[in-house]
């Protein structure tokens, strides 16, 4: 069957007060509202109409609800999580680790006997999170290190007081030494160079108006984290409706601004650098890291509305309707959220209105599934 799914609103800081109430057509509460997850992750699993959450629903019996075949491959564990992000600060400099670094890295946060839900944890779970950022509006990220000439062209436009040392690593291709260079200084040593900073972006750069348009935000905003000069380091990309910015493991990016389909593997394993009052561990950070520069982060979708990754956890299509019908072959677990208009969800036994932010879920074991209406939805399943 396909079912409506109920689902947890986060209210992190740097979450919007009004993109989420005006996507779900409800009044704002005044808080920020920064995240509602979709799928079974244990800490904000979703509801299911028999009260039950997915995540009790998996655990009992995974074959019933992920198949067969989906529940031996991810050893009965849901394989993704779904989530509506709506950012209105940054959210933190951040990176994930590999299957093999989370695996490591989860036993080791085990054996210290560090609780699971301690805010000094690295490791949440022994799984990857490699994940995708969707746009449903003009969102602006960091996304990747910059090719090394683009960042050195920047520098050497704005030549900010305190950074010669940083443009000869630069020059000389030694992204890593720069990078935990400065990650790794206290605040009293970042906060000048911050303010350097500030000062010279504040006279422009010609071709580089995004980066200088958020590095002075961010050193205003944040004058002795070293997270502003990681900031210096990456990709500034604005992306458009419906393009989209894949997260490999070990690729250091951090949010900006606007609302956005987000969808990962089942994971909450974040290693954080800066901009942000949580935990923050720069050695392990570095450890996870991807330092080769990635020159285009910005992924666009294919004719038939699908986002090609390569992740072995998900698959995202996009389904857009114009009083049409579209039929979803295959079987797996699959959510289906609708971003736009009203869509149905039906299949044999059922069917499920949903409107702009509300989702649906077909189990594992279930056929193909239709929908149809006048609107987008965005499905996920196993890939």
């Amino acid at each position: 069957m396909v079912v409506p799914l109920q689902n947890t609103i986060r209210d992190y800081a740097w979450g919007s007060p009004t993109a989420l109430p005006k996507l779900l057509g409800v009044a704002p509460t005044g808080k920020p509202q920064a995240e509602m997850w979709m799928g079974a992750h244990e800490s904000a699993p979703s509801v299911l109409p028999s009260g039950d959450t997915l995540y009790d629903a998996v655990s009992f019996d995974p074959a019933a609800v992920l198949g067969e075949e989906t529940a031996e491959r991810f050893d009965g564990r849901f394989p993704f999580l779904a989530k509506l992000l709506a950012a209105a600060q940054p959210l933190s400099i951040q990176a994930h680790p590999s299957r093999e670094q989370a695996i490591d890295g989860y036993q080791r946060d085990e054996a210290a006997g560090i609780p699971r839900d301690a805010a000094d944890r690295n490791y949440k779970d022994a799984w990857p999170k490699p994940e995708i950022l969707i746009a449903l509006e003009p969102f602006d990220a960091l996304v990747g290190f910059r090719p090394l000439d683009r960042t050195v062209a920047l520098l050497d436009a704005l030549e900010p007081a305190g950074f010669g040392e940083l443009t000869d690593l630069l020059r000389n291709g030694k992204l890593r030494e720069a990078f935990t260079d400065f990650m790794s200084r206290d605040r009293d040593a970042i906060r000048p160079l911050v303010a350097a900073l500030g000062a010279a972006v504040t006279r422009g750069a010609d071709g580089f108006e995004l980066e200088c348009e958020t590095l002075t935000r961010l050193c205003a905003d944040f004058p002795d984290d070293p997270g502003v000069l990681a900031a210096l380091l990456l990709n500034r990309v604005r992306l458009r409706r419906f393009d989209a910015v894949y997260l490999p493991a070990g690729n250091v990016h951090a949010y900006l601004q606007g609302l956005g389909f987000e969808v990962m593997a089942n994971s909450d394993n974040v290693l954080r650098g800066g901009l942000t009052a949580k935990h923050i561990d720069v050695p392990e950070l570095v450890s996870v890291v991807d330092f080769e520069p990635l020159a285009d982060p910005v992924l666009t979708a294919t004719a038939d509305g699908g986002y090609e990754t390569g992740c072995p956890y998900f698959a995202v299509r996009r389904v857009d309707l114009d009083g049409d019908e579209r039929v979803l072959e295959g079987t797996g677990p699959r959510i289906v959220c609708c971003v736009d208009g009203a869509v149905d969800a039906a299949s044999k036994e059922s069917v499920v209105t949903l409107s702009a932010g509300q989702s649906a879920f077909a189990s594992g074991p279930e056929g193909p599934c239709t929908l149809r209406g006048s609107g987008t939805a965005f499905v996920v399943s196993a890939s």
